[in-house]
């Protein structure tokens, strides 16, 4: 059986020490920031190992992580995969700016230059990642629940995370496969909706009564019932599955439960994750996410 690697890299104040701890804790050996060139001698046995790379690393380079990971994989016995910690500037900018550090790149600079300079060394690695998380919005606990469902050793099989978005907030960038219900029937123009939300099963009942909502749920679910076994095939320990509505409170909301519903009836391991409500469940009881309040965005996880 192939030991677990993950390398953990991205950019600083985006909170890959942060992503390294919650590995740690959940049973991997954590090394921050070794030499390029003994990365490959601290693989020992089966124990499952995290490796943090980042611009200040000794020889660091770009293609150097690259080339290594093909190496790691060629050997067959290790099976490396690479996320990057991501945030907006405006999110780091204000991380650095309360935390009153400098950026490690910009010593003699401004934050906004060392930023540049670090996303520009790292875009080749941003690209070939098997894993973008962004954490403008994400909450420290929120960011160690998702690497504790997609890395935790063992456990129950593969989880699914349903998350409800709205647009003008972004994409959730660490998305599997992204869905937009903005065709369907909006509830912000009824009056007696408009405050609702698509917890409501009043505003469930007005999307449902939309003349497109049967085929399109049919069709969701026939995909998701034609994915999901074949990701547990592939090994996959998570998947996320992203719906997208103007405002993140009627629409995708109202999707998300729909399917959560139909998937747990299926016996699957599903969290459910309402963005704009600032509200997560795993289970049916409702609670909200730690430095979230209604409306407002999760803050950022701190470096």
């Amino acid at each position: 059986m192939s030991a677990r690697m993950v390398i953990v890299t991205g950019l600083s104040g985006a909170g890959r020490n942060s992503v390294l701890r919650a590995l740690e804790d959940i049973g991997y050996e954590a090394v921050d920031n070794p030499p390029l060139r003994i990365v490959e001698t601290l693989v020992r046995g089966d124990k499952p190992l995290a490796v943090g790379v980042d611009a200040r690393t000794r020889d660091f380079s770009a293609e150097d992580v690259l080339s290594t990971i093909d190496r790691l994989q060629t050997r067959g016995s290790v099976r490396p995969e690479l996320i990057f910690i991501t945030a907006s500037p405006e999110a780091l900018q204000r991380r650095f700016s309360e935390t009153r550090r400098r950026h490690p790149l910009a010593l003699a600079g401004t934050v906004s230059e060392g930023i540049e300079t670090e996303q520009a060394l790292t875009r080749t690695l941003r690209n070939a990642a098997d894993w973008v998380i962004d954490t403008s919005e994400l909450s420290l606990a929120g960011l160690r629940q998702i690497i504790d469902q997609r890395f935790g050793l063992g456990g129950p099989g593969m989880s699914i995370t349903l998350v409800s978005f709205g647009y003008p907030s972004g994409l959730p960038q660490e998305a599997d496969l992204v869905l937009d219900t903005r065709f369907l029937r909006n509830p912000h123009y009824i009056p007696d909706l408009r405050d609702r939300t698509g917890l409501d099963p009043e505003v469930r009942d007005y999307i449902r009564q939309d003349p497109d909502f049967p085929e399109f749920f049919e069709r969701v679910s026939g995909l998701t019932d034609y994915l999901l076994p074949r990701f547990v095939r592939e090994g996959k320990k998570y998947v996320m599955i992203a719906f997208g509505c103007t405002g993140g409170k009627h629409r995708s909301v109202s999707l998300v439960e729909m399917l959560g519903s139909r998937l747990r009836n299926a016996d699957w391991n599903v969290l459910i994750e309402h963005r704009s409500l600032g509200s997560r469940s795993a289970g049916g009881a409702w609670k909200a996410m730690p430095g979230a309040h209604q409306g407002a965005p999760m803050p950022g996880v701190q470096k």
